[in-house]
């Protein structure tokens, strides 16, 4: 077999864990190149620390989804393959009107049964329209079968008869959705209100960081790793190859692969020039189809004492505040840290407006979000860090109107059947979601790169 010369364009989650997948699935000899535009591998993958305190928290992806009580869990798995460990998390409160709900007792207590009796008929008909199973496959269930609304779920919401109940949920879920009701589908939204249940997903972080994940992957993968390449474009060649320009310091570079993955957030791919004629016309339906944007905003502090942990007991709670926002605290994620950090999640269209303010002043408006029962934080501030996150994520993903596994991952299978696309978009926006994508690519080529007859063709290489 002659060896396969493959590009991976982004070096975040996706193309890293493409290009491990790669490494264990082709049997034909490969030579991978990665390309990365900023100058560290990892993309959403990001654990910081502070300046005046060896304090560490996460600064993008928060946690990944353990779905392990349901069946596989490749991600899961993958963590262990890699030597690293789960700790795992939760949390069950809401702080509405500076109360914390805990339970369905501390819900009827404050608001009456009416509300209780609301909040419980919708639970109820959340969970008869999606089983755990279902939840477990619904990323790779073909669109069709879907029994479920794809209307808006602004309008699933509205159908709740007790305002209070609404408010409730909404703050809820927000910070996971990271949009607006009205901007995503009933399905998406019954997902991440269902993920609150421990019988559908429970949730987890790595020890010693989330970064973890893609420092263990990048030094197990055999490439040439371009850092500070930015690709900028991307077309046929005419010597039956896909051509990869990118440019570093100045300098352009022109290469010819057998393959090409491109591995980039949905918000990356405009900027990519794509030739000929077909597959720039397939790129824009493409981004059409995905271009649901959401945003996330974490603003991040260090503090000399944990003040909060009267009120927040678990890794973090549901505060209404900015929409709906999800606090960590960060501290709880290393068991032995002496360190006390509370995490801001602020998602939507808050978060889309208030990254343009400075950091100093987010900072600030976060400090002020604090309940009254922990108004006294304030006087605890050492620092703060900031990381904007806007159009990172999607607020529809597997797109509108949904497509088939294939059709997701090869955008124009007549004369580009060897260009393959890989984002956590394609499922539902985790870490679990692009590992999904990245399995699905790699066991696809590893099938056409084993094939005796493999000459480019687009009759050979149809999947």
């Amino acid at each position: 077999m002659r060896l396969l010369n493959i590009a991976i364009v982004g070096g975040g989650p996706g193309g890293l864990m493409t290009a491990y997948l790669l490494q264990q699935q082709l049997t034909a000899p490969m030579h991978v190149t990665l390309f990365e535009a900023s100058e560290r591998l990892g993309g959403k993958l990001q654990t910081k620390s502070f300046v005046k305190a060896s304090a560490h928290y996460e600064a993008g992806a928060a946690e990944l989804y353990d779905y392990s009580m349901i069946d596989e869990d490749p991600l899961k798995e993958l963590v262990g393959e890699l030597g690293l460990f789960a700790i795992p998390m939760g949390g069950s409160s809401v702080i509405l009107d500076n109360r914390v709900l805990t339970n369905l007792a501390d819900i009827q207590e404050h608001f009456g049964t009416e509300v209780l009796e609301s909040l419980t008929d919708f639970d109820r008909q959340a969970k008869a329209s999606m089983s755990p199973r279902e939840f477990y496959a619904i990323g790779h269930a073909d669109p069709s079968f879907s029994t479920i609304s794809a209307g808006r779920f602004d309008t699933a919401l509205q159908n709740i008869r007790e305002p209070a109940a609404q408010r409730y949920i909404e703050n809820l879920i927000h910070s996971d959705l990271a949009t607006e009701p009205k901007h995503t589908s009933i399905s998406y939204g019954l997902q991440n209100y269902l993920m609150n249940d421990p019988t559908y997903t429970k949730l987890y972080s790595i020890a010693g960081g989330n970064q973890r994940l893609s420092h263990e992957l990048a030094s197990r993968i055999d490439a040439t790793v371009l850092l500070q390449h930015t690709v900028t474009a991307i077309g046929s060649s005419g010597r039956e190859k896909i051509q990869v320009t990118s440019s570093a310091h100045g300098h352009t570079r022109v290469d010819d692969f057998d393959f090409v993955v491109i591995a980039l957030p949905m918000n990356h791919l405009t900027a990519l020039h794509f030739h000929p004629p077909r597959l720039a016309h397939a790129m824009r339906q493409h981004h059409a189809c995905y271009n649901h944007p959401a945003h996330y905003l974490r603003v991040t502090i260090l503090f000399d004492r944990p003040f909060w942990r009267s009120v927040l007991t678990d890794h973090f709670l549901m505060l209404d505040r900015f929409g709906g926002c999800c606090l960590y605290d960060e501290s709880a994620r290393e068991p032995e840290s002496t360190a006390a950090v509370l995490g801001w999640l602020i998602s939507g269209q808050a978060a889309l407006e208030m990254s343009k303010l400075d950091n100093d002043a987010l900072i600030e408006q976060a400090l002020g979000s604090l309940p009254d029962s922990l108004s006294c934080g304030r006087h605890s501030f050492i620092e703060g860090s900031v990381h904007r996150w806007v159009d990172a994520v999607n607020a529809l993903p597997g797109g509108m109107p949904p497509r088939g596994l294939d059709e997701r991952h090869q955008p124009e299978p007549v004369d580009h059947p060897n260009l393959f696309i890989v984002g956590d978009y394609l499922f539902d926006s985790t870490l679990n979601g692009v590992l999904d994508s990245a399995t699905h690519v790699a066991g696809w080529m590893a099938a056409l790169g084993a094939s005796d007859s493999f000459d480019k063709s687009p009759e050979t290489l149809a999947h």
